[in-house]
């Protein structure tokens, strides 16, 4: 089997941290937290307490300064459990990310220390009723008034919406200018005109909260803007390629999770007065479900390789994130058949790994994006060499 070589002894001693953190922390209550649909705030003081939010913030705000593998083994080792809740990529890879690379020496101090203790909880507001992978299509509006911007309007489908304290949120400061109207703000969700929708019910993902947001004429300083004004749409566009190689890494995780418990249950569950892996039919099925969780295990990792030399660009993350979406949701679906109707049962972790899949093809762009990126590259490089 092919050995992965991106981890050194200290990534490996943290991994046996997070994991023990998962058994204690997690595991017991989570059948809980899914019906409830959040999980509690002291979990998140907890995961800050164990040192596995926001890996990757310099000691000066309150970080430990770690390289980005000590929050991969963090999203590596939650998408191994299984478990939905709670939000850490989102308030760790995306929003800490943002505050890092774009905000001031004032906003980083504001709420970087918070977001590593987890007494700060951090969500990105950008999806809206009417645009989802179409940013520049926001209708949120933030209006210069004085030293402030009053913003109004909505957002929907946002992760850690019941729970978050601060909120990277896309504007809309100039309607007519498209994608260069575009504008970030850090917006604290105790202002006034801020409020919360009802926790969305959802086909998977059940232990994550995930809300509309509602904006009425909240008045935030302009010194909360992220970046400048009518940068908004590039500074998102910076980020894009991690946001979908967190994604991958989550897919080609539960890939290889899958497959690993499909395989323990077939070999010992019965039929015909045999184990269901002594069947051809299933040893054919489990060595094309391997193999296919080892090419997207490598895959992924060659594009962390990529990262960490600055490398990544948005055609190879856009692959990545296709490829292992789909088939996330392809080996998922093939492991609960082997499992028989036990597999449709929620006790199952197969069930709730099916439930849970079906937002990747979605989520941080969709496939169809992923293939318009990919191809447009494509043919843009071959007009280039045949010119």
């Amino acid at each position: 089997m092919i050995k992965r070589d991106l981890f050194n002894a200290e990534h490996d001693a943290f991994r046996d941290t997070v994991r023990k953190f998962i058994d204690k922390e997690i595991a017991p209550y989570h059948a809980t937290w899914e019906e409830q649909g959040i999980v509690p705030r002291e979990l998140w003081l907890k995961a800050g307490a164990a040192g596995m939010l926001c890996c990757t913030v310099p000691e000066e705000y309150g970080g430990l300064g770690l390289d980005y593998l000590f929050d991969v083994v963090v999203f590596e080792e939650m998408a191994r459990s299984g478990f939905s809740g709670p939000g850490f990529l989102i308030h760790c890879d995306l929003v800490a990310t943002y505050l890092k690379s774009f905000g001031t020496e004032a906003q980083k101090r504001q709420w970087l220390p918070k977001m590593v203790t987890g007494e700060a909880i951090g969500s990105l507001g950008m999806t809206e009723p009417h645009a989802g992978s179409d940013l520049k299509a926001i209708r949120t509006k933030a209006v210069r008034d004085g030293d402030d911007f009053v913003i109004s309007g909505q957002k929907v489908f946002i992760s850690n919406g019941q729970m978050c304290d601060l909120i990277v949120l896309a504007t809309k400061t100039d309607a007519s200018a498209g994608a260069k109207g575009v504008t970030l703000f850090l917006v604290d969700t105790s202002l006034p005109g801020f409020r919360r929708g009802k926790n969305l019910r959802k086909l998977g993902m059940k232990g994550q909260d995930t809300s509309e947001l509602f904006f009425d004429e909240v008045r935030v300083p302009a010194t909360a803007m992220l970046g400048e004004e009518g940068q908004g749409f590039a500074l998102m566009m910076t980020k894009l390629a991690q946001e979908r190689l967190a994604q991958a890494i989550r897919s080609a995780t539960v890939c290889e999770t899958v497959v690993d418990y499909t395989l323990a249950y077939t070999a010992e569950r019965k039929a015909f007065n045999q184990t269901i892996a002594d069947f051809q039919n299933t040893q054919f099925k489990l060595a094309e479900l391997k193999t296919e969780a080892v090419v997207g295990r490598t895959f992924t990792d060659q594009c962390i390789k990529l990262f960490l030399d600055d490398k990544l660009d948005a055609v190879d993350a856009a692959m990545a994130k296709m490829w292992l979406s789909n088939t996330h949701c392809k080996v998922v679906d093939e492991c609960l058949q082997l499992f028989g109707g036990w597999g449709y049962m929620w006790e199952y972790p197969i069930a709730r790994a099916y439930a849970d899949a079906r937002i990747v093809k979605i989520a941080g762009g969709s496939i169809e994006v992923m293939k318009h990126i990919i191809s447009r590259q494509m043919i843009a490089d071959y007009r280039k060499s045949s010119a």
